[in-house]
C-alpha cells in the first residue's frame, strides 16, 4: 500500500509525519455506481481527524453524494472516482483542515463550540491557537458533527439516546457531563409524573418564557451568530453574478476606506474570492472598481494586488484583459490613445505576461465591449503587439547565435589545449618576442 508524506508539499523522505495511500475501490454500475475508501479509517487515524470529514470534504468537492457505514467501516462517496485524484483532493482537506497555519506541522486538534458556532485551532507543535480560517461548506459539517462526537451513534433518535443514558445511570455506568444532563431530565421527568398524581394534566400548565431583558438580548444574540453563519454558508448556493456582486462590494469598501495600501487586505481579498470559486474572474471586478481615467498611476499602485490574483495564472489575466477592456471603452475619450503605454505598463509591472497578451490581440472579441470598440482597441495596441513578437523573434535568434558561438568556442578551445611542454614553448617563445623587443628599443636608442 505505501505510505506518503502527510504533507506532500514537503519532499523530505525522512519527514516524520505520514499517512497511508488512499485506496479506492468503485462499486456498482450505471446510476448506482459509487467509490468506496477501503482504508479511510486508517488515513483519518494518521490526521487526526474523523473519517466521516474528508469522506464529507471529498463530496462537498465533488458534488456527490457520502455515506458512511461505521460498523463495516466503509466510506462511500458516489459516482467513481480515481484514488490519484481523491489523494490530490485530500491535500486540499489536509492544507485547511490539519496543518497548522503558523508551522505547518499535522499536530493540530479542532475544538468546536456549537453553541457559538465558531471553530477554533491548537497547534501541540508550537502551541499556536487562533480561529480556524477557512469558510469550506465542510465547516457546517463539523459544527453539526464536533470530533468528540461519537459517530457512530449519528441518526439515532432522541428518544433512544436518552433511553441508552438512563439504562447506564441505572447500571452506575456515568461520567461527569452525562451524568449532569441525567440529573436535569430525570428532575424534570420526575415533576411532571408528581403533577399527573396530582390530577394535573396539560391543560392546566400556563407555559411561558422568559422575558425578561437579559433573555430576550442572548437569544437575540444566538438569533444574530446563526443567521450570520448561514450567510456565509449560502453564499455558495448564489448564482456567480452574485457572488461577484459580493466581492464588489467588498473591494469598493476597502478602497473607500483607503485601505487598498495593506498587503494583509490583499490577502483578505484574495481569501474572500476563493471562498466565494470566483478567484479566476476577480480580476474583472478589480479593474471595473480600482481605474478609472488615471488608469496609467493606478497599475502602479495596485500592482502588488494585481500580481496576488494573476500571478502565473493565465485565466486570471485572460479576465483582467476583460476589465481592461470595459475600463478604456468607459474612458474612451481619455485612454483609448494610451492603450500602448498601458498594455506596456502591464506588462514591464508583470501582471501580464507576453503569451497572453499576444493571445489576446489575435482575436477581437465582443464578450466585454462592442465588437467595434474592441477593434478600435486592438488597432491601438498593434504597435506595441508588433514590438513584443519582433523583440521576442529578436531574443530567440540571439539566444540561437549565442548558443552556437559558445559552441565553436568549446570546440576550438578543446583541440589547442595545450599540454604542459606546449606551455613552456610558449613561455620560451614569449621570452624571445620580449627579448627581441628589448634589442628594438636598445637599437632605437
Amino acid at each position: 500500500m505505501g505510505s506518503v508524506n502527510v504533507n506532500r508539499s514537503v519532499s523530505d523522505v525522512f519527514y516524520r509525519y505520514k499517512m497511508p495511500r488512499l485506496m479506492a475501490k468503485v462499486e456498482g454500475k450505471g446510476n448506482g455506481i459509487k467509490t468506496v475508501i477501503v482504508n479511510m479509517a486508517e488515513v483519518a487515524k494518521a490526521l487526526g481527524r474523523p473519517p466521516t470529514y474528508p469522506t464529507k470534504y471529498f463530496g462537498c468537492e465533488l458534488g456527490a453524494q457520502t455515506q458512511f457505514d461505521f460498523k463495516n467501516e466503509r466510506f462511500i462517496v458516489n459516482g467513481s472516482h480515481d484514488a490519484g485524484k481523491l489523494q490530490d483532493l485530500l491535500d486540499g482537506f489536509i492544507r485547511k483542515f490539519v496543518l497548522c497555519p503558523e508551522c505547518e506541522n499535522p499536530e493540530t486538534e479542532l475544538l468546536v463550540s456549537t453553541k457559538r458556532s465558531t471553530i477554533s485551532q491548537g497547534c501541540k507543535a508550537c502551541g499556536y491557537h487562533g480561529p480556524l480560517e477557512s469558510n469550506h461548506k465542510l465547516v457546517t459539517f463539523i459544527l453539526k458533527n464536533p470530533p468528540n462526537l461519537n459517530p457512530a451513534v449519528q441518526g439515532s433518535s432522541l428518544t433512544e439516546g436518552k433511553r441508552s443514558k438512563r439504562s447506564k445511570r441505572a447500571n452506575g455506568d456515568t461520567n461527569g457531563d452525562t451524568s449532569q444532563v441525567d440529573d436535569q431530565n430525570e428532575s424534570l421527568e420526575a415533576s411532571v409524573n408528581e403533577n399527573s398524581k396530582n390530577g394535573d394534566d396539560d391543560d392546566a400548565h400556563e407555559w411561558q418564557a422568559d422575558v425578561s431583558e437579559e433573555a430576550v438580548r442572548a437569544r437575540m444574540q444566538d438569533l444574530t451568530e446563526g443567521a450570520k453563519n448561514m450567510t456565509i454558508n449560502d453564499d455558495l448556493e448564489k448564482s456567480e453574478k452574485d457572488r461577484m456582486d459580493i466581492f464588489y462590494e467588498l473591494v469598493k469598501s476597502k478602497r473607500d476606506a483607503g485601505q487598498l495600501d495593506n498587503p494583509q487586505v490583499y490577502k483578505e481579498l484574495y481569501n474572500e474570492a476563493d471562498r466565494l470559486e470566483i478567484k479566476t474572474k476577480a480580476p474583472l471586478v478589480l479593474a471595473e472598481v480600482l481605474f478609472d481615467q488615471n488608469m496609467k498611476n493606478q497599475l502602479s499602485d495596485y500592482r502588488l494586488l494585481l500580481l496576488r490574483f494573476c500571478h502565473d495564472d493565465k485565466k486570471a489575466q485572460r479576465y483582467l484583459m476583460g476589465g481592461f477592456e470595459q475600463v478604456i471603452a468607459l474612458h474612451r475619450d481619455t485612454l483609448l490613445n494610451k492603450v500602448p503605454v498601458l498594455l506596456k505598463t502591464l506588462y514591464d509591472l508583470d501582471v501580464l505576461s507576453e503569451a497572453t497578451i499576444i493571445a489576446w490581440a489575435e482575436k477581437v472579441s465582443k464578450k466585454y465591449v462592442s465588437k467595434e470598440v474592441s477593434q478600435e482597441i486592438h488597432d491601438k495596441a498593434a504597435p506595441f503587439v508588433k514590438w513584443l513578437k519582433e523583440a521576442e523573434t529578436e531574443e530567440s535568434e540571439s539566444e540561437e547565435e549565442s548558443d552556437d558561438d559558445v559552441e565553436i568556442e568549446y570546440n576550438d578551445r578543446a583541440q589547442v589545449v595545450p599540454l604542459k611542454p606546449t606551455s613552456t614553448t610558449n613561455n620560451k617563445t614569449e621570452r624571445v618576442e620580449d627579448d627581441g623587443e628589448d634589442d628594438v628599443d636598445i637599437d632605437a636608442i
